[in-house]
């Protein structure tokens, strides 16, 4: 079926299925709460937030069944919600209270520590649910999404990759995400599956077992670690795999355990998923049903999604206006289109730098090839002084790493060799679902 909203969605499953069950969860056991259950205690949430007379809400995600019920509740009280990483640091915690006009805060021990920042409120929060970009290549930017839309996204992914009502998806992503909030809950919850909701990263290890899930949503990063933990319980049938560019022999490997692998691409901007792979190469992917996507000369995709397109970013109508043109998504991505039409995903306009002299470095490939040489992930190319420098974190065998580094790179064309090899003292900044932060990087090394 599907649902114009999240109240929409509660009280129809309410209505025709009290005694479903929604969520699988633990607390001090393995327990379910039933459609039925669910609502009263949004309900019962939804009255004691009206009481506050708050109207933007600041969550700080840990995807618990409390924190489903605090995102629902909020909608339900018609507060404007933004969902924030409770692991972030303070710093960024303030400025993005401060940005969305948080004015009331949910999430345990951290929110005492962020009482002082909070806001005014906002007067303008009518199913505003706010979702902070990942920030890879600038700041994170705050994007305005509704209810209806993500409930539009998670029918787009429900009519590609269909969940049964006797499936369990089980989300470990974070909610403040917008993957994990639709492929890891919204999608089992439009399809009438249950939702197993994961304990935390201390339980990654023992939640598949635990919770015995048929389908399950993954980053590339976590994908990595589920094969190298050997982490598929038997019963798993489904991986769908997003947030980010995943490797080739992850995918094979999934595959060789009889595992159906698909692949979504999408945008906080667009709620998520426009395309997903159903069959065949898992980059090679469909459009949804909802959604148009065409290229331009440069091969940039641009995205027609009329009902799961952002109303814009908070507060920054020129920042919105950059790249949402009469209701045209220009996403900065690169791609093709097979001939039987299949989308594939190229790379990104921002990840090819074009040096003074006119060169251009398309860096996936470039620090793939360094990944190799180093059996490690620690490797970002960013320009300093308009020439490109090799930014890495190296634990061990410095000496020797650094000499293997220097060969490779005296055997790159002239023009695209790397004037210094900068090594910082930590793991480079990523964002949660594992994304370098090249702009981080970049303002780290300009400082140096």
């Amino acid at each position: 079926m599907r649902y114009r909203n999240f109240t929409h969605l509660l009280q129809e499953n309410t209505a025709n299925h009290p005694d479903d069950p929604v969520f699988l969860y633990d607390d001090d056991g393995k327990k379910t709460i039933t459609w039925k259950e669910f609502n009263e205690r949004v309900t019962l949430r939804a009255k004691e937030l009206r009481m506050t007379d708050r109207t933007s809400l600041g969550i700080l995600c840990d995807g618990s069944l409390e924190n489903v019920i605090e995102i629902f509740a909020g909608n339900n009280a018609g507060m404007q919600n933004v969902l924030l990483d409770k692991n972030a640091p303070l710093v960024l915690l303030a400025k993005q209270i401060n940005a969305t006009d948080v004015d009331l805060l949910w999430g345990g021990e951290r929110v005492k520590e962020l009482l002082p920042f909070l806001t005014k409120g906002t007067n303008d929060t009518e199913d505003q649910i706010l979702f902070f970009t990942s920030g890879t290549t600038n700041a994170a930017k705050a994007v305005t999404l509704t209810s209806a839309s993500l409930m539009a996204s998670a029918w787009n992914g429900g009519q590609m990759l269909p969940l049964q009502e006797d499936d369990i998806l089980l989300n470990l992503l974070p909610l403040n995400h917008v993957f994990g909030f639709v492929c890891g809950l919204l999608w089992g919850m439009s399809c009438h599956a249950v939702t197993a909701l994961g304990r935390g990263m201390r339980h990654f290890v023992d939640d598949p077992a635990y919770f015995r899930p048929t389908a399950v949503s993954l980053v590339p990063l976590l994908t990595g670690f589920f094969l190298q933990h050997n982490l598929f319980n038997p019963e798993l049938r489904q991986v769908l795999i997003g947030a980010g560019d995943c490797r080739e022999e992850l995918i094979k490997a999934m595959q060789q355990k009889n595992i159906k692998v698909a692949f979504g691409y999408g945008l906080t901007e667009t709620s998520s998923g426009v395309a997903i792979s159903t069959s065949g190469n898992p980059k090679e992917m469909d459009i949804c049903p909802d959604d148009e996507i065409t290229l331009a000369l440069d091969g940039e995709i641009l995205i027609k999604a009329p009902t799961c397109m952002m109303k814009g970013y908070y507060k920054k109508p020129e920042e919105t206006r950059e790249v949402l043109k009469d209701g045209i998504l220009y996403t900065g991505d690169l791609g093709r289109f097979t001939e039987e039409g299949k989308l594939v995903i190229t790379g990104r306009k921002k990840d090819i730098l074009l040096l003074p002299n006119g060169t251009k470095i398309f860096l996936p490939e470039i620090e793939a090839g360094i990944m190799n040489l180093l059996q490690s992930q620690e490797v970002a190319v960013v320009l300093k002084n308009d020439k490109p420098v090799l930014v890495t974190h190296i634990e061990k065998k410095k000496e020797e790493i650094r000499a293997r580094l220097s060969e490779t790179i005296k055997n790159m064309p002239r023009g695209q060799q790397f004037t210094d090899i900068i090594e910082l003292p930590h793991p480079l900044q990523r964002t949660a679902s594992g994304k370098i932060k090249r702009w981080e990087i970049q303002k780290e090394i300009e400082k140096l």
